[in-house]
C-alpha cells in the first residue's frame, strides 16, 4: 500500500492505494468504500489579483456621437478582422456588418434587422470578448 496527502478544492484528504503490479486478478469480497475524511487546513494565503489587460492601441472607431436603439454584440471572443460597414450606411436584416476571427475561423456578423448604422464601437484588428457591443443601428 502507498499512502498520499491529496488536497482537492482547499480540502486535504489522506488516501491509501494498493498496487497490483499490472495483474488482473478477480476481485470477490469487495467491501464499500468509506467517503473520504476531510482534514482541517490553515487557509492558503490570498492571490494577488492580476493587473488589468491594458487595451492595445488601435484607430478610433467611427462614430456618429449617438448610440442607436439596437445593439449588435459579439456571440464570443475574439478580433475584430473588418468592418464592413460606415456611419450612416442603410442595412437590410441578414446583411454582412463585419467579420470576426474566433477560433481560426471567420464568422460573419450580420444586422439583425433593417435599421440604419448609428454607431460603430469597434475597429479591425481590436480584440473582443463575448457580449461587447460592436456596432448599434437606428
Amino acid at each position: 500500500m502507498k499512502y498520499y496527502t491529496i488536497t482537492v478544492n482547499g480540502n486535504t484528504y489522506e488516501v491509501a492505494v494498493e498496487e497490483n503490479n499490472g495483474l488482473a486478478t478477480p476481485v470477490t469480497n469487495v467491501a464499500p468504500v468509506a467517503a473520504p475524511k476531510a482534514v482541517p487546513v490553515a487557509p492558503a494565503a490570498p492571490a494577488v489579483a492580476p493587473a488589468p489587460k491594458q487595451a492595445a492601441p488601435a484607430a478610433a472607431p467611427a462614430s456618429s456621437g449617438s448610440e442607436g436603439s439596437v445593439k449588435v454584440s459579439a456571440p464570443m471572443p475574439g478580433k475584430i478582422l473588418s468592418v464592413k460597414v460606415s456611419v450612416g450606411q442603410a442595412v437590410k436584416q441578414g446583411d454582412v456588418i463585419l467579420l470576426l476571427e474566433a477560433m481560426k475561423m471567420e464568422n460573419e456578423i450580420v444586422a439583425p434587422q433593417d435599421g440604419t448604422i448609428a454607431s460603430i464601437v469597434t475597429s479591425a484588428g481590436q480584440s473582443v470578448e463575448a457580449g461587447d457591443v460592436l456596432v448599434t443601428l437606428n
